[in-house]
């Protein structure tokens, strides 16, 4: 007996689940002041990549792997697009209401730049640009980090997932 098909979750659903972890991560991560911790940084890219892994195999598992590589890829690489949208309009409405966290980014980038004996007036100079152009280098940072990698763990849970499409014959 055949078993009835199993319904499959969009990549829109999937990017919403993992956009909403990596949020709680990030407000978590604001709120007990652990902005600057490098080891809880990774803890989000992780969570982000696995679950990229992880929602193409479930995709492979709901059709019964009946697919492709290229098939499996793309639709890891539409829950990336979908999570880079979220957590762009999150990072942005979160500036806003957060403008101290700009502040803390721009003193981190000053003792970067001075752990890196940089003389006064080129840290004054890069710390002029940066304020001018803050959005826009954290909207690109954005827009590659979460593009790049999401291609990345897309390769990776296409690469993984069983496939077994089925092969239509003309019957000669």
């Amino acid at each position: 007996m055949e078993q009835p098909a199993q319904a499959v979750t969009t990549p829109i659903t999937k990017g919403i689940v993992i956009s909403l972890i990596l949020i709680i991560l990030g407000l978590v991560s604001y709120f007990l002041d652990l902005g600057n911790n490098k080891p809880m940084q990774y803890v989000g890219y992780l969570i982000f990549i696995i679950g990229i892994i992880w929602s193409v195999n479930l995709y492979g598992k709901q059709i019964d792997y009946n697919s492709t590589f290229g098939n499996y890829f793309a639709h890891g690489f539409k829950i990336s697009a979908f999570v880079t949208v979220f957590m762009l309009i999150f990072t942005v409405l979160f500036l806003y209401l957060f403008p101290d966290m700009k502040e803390k980014g721009m003193e981190a980038a000053r003792k970067g730049m001075e752990a890196k004996n940089m003389t006064p007036d080129q840290i004054s100079q890069a710390m002029g640009f940066t304020q001018k152009f803050f959005m826009v280098f954290v909207i690109a940072g954005i827009l590659v980090f979460y593009l790049f990698f999401g291609a990345i763990a897309s390769l990776i849970g296409a690469g993984v997932t069983k496939k077994n499409p089925v092969q239509f014959t003309d019957g000669r």
